[in-house]
């Protein structure tokens, strides 16, 4: 028997489901709102500090949790909460009125109706995952969710997806590369979901573009933000590099996150077209780069971003940063048989539960300053919003070790 002191072996699928468990435990039932959908702002403790705000990233990551939760245990109360967010989806943020959804609802009433190519991405991945866990009515959103991306968004000549819209379809000049990259994930969940090959090969398409040929405009490097042609923005929340959604700087996590990207396309290599041994590679070349670039050698951890000189723009310690590059690193391990690739799963993974994992009540902390120090109440977004990006890595990390989830 192992003594208590010692280190878990993270590759343990034991471990790795007890870890799911947990995190789910935090978030059931106290996430959900008996009146629809679920509550989203939730402290440390698990208490509710905003009872009226729903945002549509969050709405649809719940369904994609629960749906991990329910093909964990297969216990009927999760695919009801999967179900249950589903209808919020449907019914709330859903807006007749001009054929989009709402990007944030205040007690119930949209007050922020700009349709995102991002949000859309999530509403897909909802969709897939519900309707792979059995969920019938959910199969009529993919195509529908597939559609109105393409409508609204999709620019053939350029091969990517544009960002941003209003109501009436007005779409902005800005370009982003993290509203294609979540696409390509939700597009990659549709195609295993329901087998129509067309969704994957757009996921490909989706990811040469902005790995390779994007890239090439940074000297292999993920750039954030585009003009409406495409040319690298340099500028674009020169200010502001911890915003949200659109932060300025290299992102170390969505460099890892692309590799796992690349590596789920390969997964499926068999349905795609031409040659598709450039994904590994350029998997192994994001990440390879980005670890050694972003570790921080004094306080540990992955650095939320870096500049275009390399220096470090923002020092803190987000936890789906490190969340998802210790899911890429473990099936980069698989893979490749690169033995190296399970010391830096290791790594993260210490650093994660001695710094963010929340050991006593479940669920990860957001933020962190770069010593580790968590930020009060005073720095939002200071509380446990959802689950999306760890479940993501524990799903990933199973099927790396052997042991996916049916």
């Amino acid at each position: 028997m192992r003594p208590a002191s010692s280190p878990p072996d993270y590759r343990d699928p034991e471990f790795l489901r007890d870890r799911m468990r947990r995190d789910i435990a935090f978030f059931h039932p106290r996430a959900i709102d008996p009146k629809g959908g679920f509550f989203h702002y939730l402290n440390d403790d698990g208490s509710i500090y905003d009872d009226a705000s729903r945002h549509l990233v969050n709405s649809a990551r719940m369904v994609f949790c629960y749906a991990l939760a329910w093909r964990l245990d297969g216990k009927e109360e999760y695919r009801e909460a999967a179900r249950h967010g589903l209808r919020f989806l449907q019914q709330q943020h859903w807006q007749p009125s001009y054929g989009g959804y709402a990007w944030v609802l205040e007690n119930g009433a949209a007050i922020d109706r700009t349709q995102h190519c991002y949000g859309l991405a999530f509403v897909l991945l909802a969709h897939a995952h519900a309707f792979r866990i059995g969920i019938s009515e959910a199969a009529q959103g993919i195509g529908a969710t597939f559609d109105l991306m393409e409508k609204l968004f999709w620019s053939e000549a350029d091969g990517l997806y544009a960002d941003e819209a209003t109501p009436e379809g007005v779409v902005s000049s800005y370009r982003g590369q993290n509203a294609n990259m979540h696409s390509c994930e939700a597009l990659i969940a549709a195609f295993e979901a329901t087998g129509e090959r067309r969704y994957l090969l757009r996921a490909e398409r989706l990811a040469h573009n902005i790995t390779v040929r994007q890239a090439a405009l940074a000297d292999g490097w993920i750039w954030e933000h585009y003009h409406a042609d495409w040319s690298i923005d340099w500028e674009y929340n020169r200010h502001d590099s911890s915003n949200m959604f659109r932060p300025w700087g290299f992102q170390p996590g969505h460099m890892t996150e692309w590799s796992k990207l690349l590596l789920l396309l390969e997964r499926h290599s068999q349905h795609l077209q031409g040659d598709s041994g450039w994904l590994l590679p350029r998997a192994r070349a994001l990440f390879d780069v980005t670890i050694p670039a972003s570790w921080d050698q004094e306080f540990g951890g992955l650095v939320y971003g870096l500049a275009p000189d390399s220096s470090v723009c923002d020092s803190d310690k987000y936890f789906w940063v490190q969340a998802e590059s210790l899911a890429t690193a473990a099936l980069l391990a698989q893979r490749s048989g690169d033995a190296g690739y399970w010391d830096s799963y290791n790594k993260l993974w210490e650093y994660s539960s001695m710094h963010l994992i929340d050991q006593a009540r479940g669920g990860w902390y957001r933020i962190l300053q770069r010593n580790n120090v968590r930020y009060g109440p005073e720095k939002p977004p200071h509380g446990k919003t959802d689950f999306y990006h760890p479940m993501g890595a524990y799903l990933e990390s199973l099927a790396a070790v052997g042991c996916p989830l049916e």
